[in-house]
């Protein structure tokens, strides 16, 4: 896949409050490919929030570039964002009362969204919300409203309604984060067989591990920039078992840095000032008290398969 859905370069984000300053988002990078399904994951305050809030066009970088599906967001105004939002991207909520009206049924909830972007011809709609009802295994909740449903049936009807305009682009801030461990596994489930079927490009925030399971590459935020990222495949070992992997890599930015994970600063008490050297294949990151040729094993090394991408 050629096409980029979503793509951020050095994007900040700064909120002043009281004259204070705080950033937010301090020169991010992220790309997803179209069909993607990505977990964008880290601790609280790292900027995971903030960066979907500017995607979903209810918030605007400070500073930096931002694409998605086709449209600027530093640029976009008015009637635009109005339609990028209403056309482009469907949105998850964590909270399910911000994604439904209590009121109506879950039928009538997609009826709402589809009337309210009018992208959907008027002759498809009925079949396209019993299609996407069906899909994500709530079409026997359909005539039912969200105080009646469980609240792994609340996310699903969220999302088939997220989904109801067709959107390229499909965004959810920690969709699991109320639900149990097999339920969250369920919806899940739901939003990896939207993105086989329908081909919408996924990114989930969350700070659920278990939810990086379901997706084939995991982005992680540490202080406002991407630090790692995971990828996933599925083999088959020598006994015919399918097994899968995990290879973790560290981000370099278009200025050559990069963030050490954690534990491998903690190990190596790694501190102020690290020695660097460019060895055949690899670079050499070591504590500055180290001596010019450490000895095995009192130093890291960063080969590309393991510490850069």
């Amino acid at each position: 896949m050629t096409d980029v859905d979503i793509a951020c370069e050095g994007l900040v984000r700064i909120f002043t409050a009281k004259g204070v300053e705080v950033q937010a988002l301090q020169g991010l990078d992220l790309r997803v490919q179209a069909g993607e399904m990505v977990a964008l994951v880290g601790a609280s305050g790292s900027g995971k929030s903030t960066l979907l809030g500017i995607l979903a066009g209810l918030d605007g970088p400070t500073a930096g570039s931002a694409r998605v599906a086709g449209h600027d967001l530093v640029t976009m105004r008015g009637a635009e964002r109005l339609r990028y939002r209403r056309r482009s991207v469907g949105f998850v909520w964590q909270q399910s009362g911000r994604n439904l009206l209590p009121y109506l049924t879950a039928r009538e909830n997609i009826a709402l969204a589809h009337g309210v972007a009018r992208v959907v011809p008027k002759a498809e709609r009925a079949g396209r919300a019993q299609a996407l009802l069906e899909l994500l295994d709530v079409a026997d909740v359909a005539e039912q409203r969200p105080a009646q449903l469980s609240g792994g049936q609340k996310q699903r009807v969220a999302i088939a309604v997220a989904l109801a305009n067709e959107p390229r682009v499909l965004l959810a801030d920690e969709p699991t984060g109320e639900l149990d461990e097999r339920t969250s596994a369920d919806v899940l489930a739901a939003m990896q067989a939207v993105n086989t079927e329908h081909g919408v490009t996924t990114l989930i925030v969350t700070h659920d591990a278990a939810v990086s399971e379901h997706v084939d590459r995991t982005v992680r935020i540490r202080d406002g920039r991407t630090s790692t990222e995971t990828l996933r495949s599925t083999h088959t070992d020598d006994e015919g078992r399918e097994v899968r992997i995990a290879q973790e890599f560290a981000v370099l930015d278009r200025a050559g840095r990069m963030q050490l994970p954690g534990e491998f600063v903690s190990a190596l008490d790694l501190r102020d000032r690290v020695r660097l050297s460019l060895e055949a294949d690899h670079v050499r990151v070591a504590p500055s008290a180290s001596s010019a040729e450490p000895e095995p094993g009192a130093d890291e090394a960063l080969s590309p398969g393991e510490g850069q991408s």
